[in-house]
């Protein structure tokens, strides 16, 4: 039998606009835009763009005064679309400059994300990042406390380093810097609620490149603390490297109840898009049987046996068509998004995963009788042949899903 994934290890629930992190509420999907986001109309078309992917959060850079005077008309923006999505602001070296100078910005954001290594020095940095906190609190805002590994608190960095080198028995460099990526979080989150912020506002993130290094850490900061907790490998690349790594690292953590929130860093291929990762997200989590989203197809790889021209293009026809879907379903059929479609491509494996799944179609294999049975709820209700099996079977999900997902289903 599978095992199910073990409960998340936070205990507090962090309200992130409308959105919850942490509890008992699901593992949350989040993205970030890649857009200046001095440029209001591109910044508002690719927010709704992740939104309508199925990002529940989605943070934009915060980097200059002409970035942070534009966050309200963005916000603005996406409401006149009817997009409620909350907008978390991304904030290196001069936040604390920025969300003083622009109230309206500040107002706008649901979440501010401050990364500790880069706030400042010394008592300078304390001021800073007091300034932050203490503006969070006035606007009862959410705050990501995210340290990476690329831009440590170099301050923190010498000292333990230090230490561990006078240490009688010193930890190799990979353990001291893991060390320090936890230090960081926990005691940046201290100072932040000695400031007064509310120990349900804050959320924590430790990222790092390395799959065992991400791994690492957060176990050890999940046994350190009970904060939300923000989970992604930083730079994790582009194509299949970044998919199969973020996955690698992710599926562990969140099989051992670690993560409240993730989000997969991939760089988009040119001209691509950007909501990739956000699919990706979504199906680490339904392949783990944390979160379901949109129907699962079912499909065997093809081998010798299979027509694999026709097999191929009908498998990647009724993902697309699930996936153009769902945003209609959703609303209108409660329970579509835990279907199953099969499309198995001959005799060997095909009527059995067909009769297993909700729905499915076993097509003729190669020196096979040309006709595709169509099983619906393990029972066989068509044999389809001819020219136009796939039109005739897309025609045979949408009313399978009317039925058996609409108020009379």
């Amino acid at each position: 039998m599978s095992e199910t994934p073990v409960r998340r290890h936070s205990t507090r629930c962090v309200r992130v606009g409308d959105v919850m992190l942490g509890g008992t509420a699901p593992v949350v999907v989040q993205s970030m835009t890649n857009t200046d986001t001095v440029d209001v109309e591109a910044t508002v078309a690719q927010v709704a763009e992740l939104a309508r992917a199925g990002s529940e959060l989605v943070r934009i850079t915060v980097n200059s005064e002409p970035a942070a005077a534009a966050v309200a008309r963005i916000r603005d923006g996406l409401d006149k679309l009817d997009c409620r999505v909350p907008l978390v602001g991304d904030f290196h070296f001069n936040g604390h400059k920025l969300l003083q100078r622009y109230p309206e910005c500040a107002q706008a954001l649901a979440k501010y994300r401050i990364n500790p290594g880069n706030v400042g020095r010394g008592a300078s940095r304390d001021e800073k990042f007091a300034s932050m906190i203490e503006l969070a609190c006035r606007y009862d805002k959410a705050v990501r406390i995210g340290v990476n590994w690329g831009s440590m608190d170099q301050e923190l960095v010498v000292r333990m380093m230090d230490q561990n080198a006078r240490s009688p028995q010193p930890q190799g460099n990979d353990a001291v810097i893991r060390e320090i990526m936890v230090t960081s979080a926990l005691d940046n989150a201290r100072r932040a609620e000695e400031l007064g912020l509310a120990r349900d506002r804050i959320v924590l993130s430790c990222k790092m490149s390395g799959v065992q290094d991400l791994i690492g850490v957060y176990r050890e900061l999940a046994s350190r603390c009970d904060y939300a907790l923000h989970l992604g490998l930083t730079e994790a690349g582009m194509g299949s490297k970044g998919i199969v790594a973020s996955t690698a690292a992710l599926a562990v953590l969140l099989q051992q109840g670690i993560g409240d929130t993730i989000r997969i860093s991939l760089t988009p291929e040119p001209g691509g898009s950007r909501t990739q990762e956000v699919v990706v997200a979504q199906e680490i989590l339904q392949s783990m049987g944390l979160r379901s989203f949109m129907p699962a197809v079912i499909a065997c790889p093809g081998c010798g046996r299979t027509s694999s021209s026709f097999f191929q293009q009908l498998a990647q026809d009724i993902q697309r068509y699930l996936r153009t879907q769902m945003p209609q379903w959703a609303g209108r059929y409660p329970g579509v998004e835990e279907m199953s479609v099969a499309v198995m491509g001959c005799v060997v494996n095909g009527p059995g995963e067909s009769k297993h799944a909700n729905i499915g179609i076993s097509l003729p294999g190669t020196g096979e009788v040309p006709v595709a049975p169509v099983y619906e709820d393990g029972e066989k209700t068509v044999t389809l042949k001819g020219e136009h099996i796939a039109e005739e079977f897309q025609e045979i999900v949408e009313a399978y899903v009317k039925r058996r997902f609409g108020s009379g289903g």
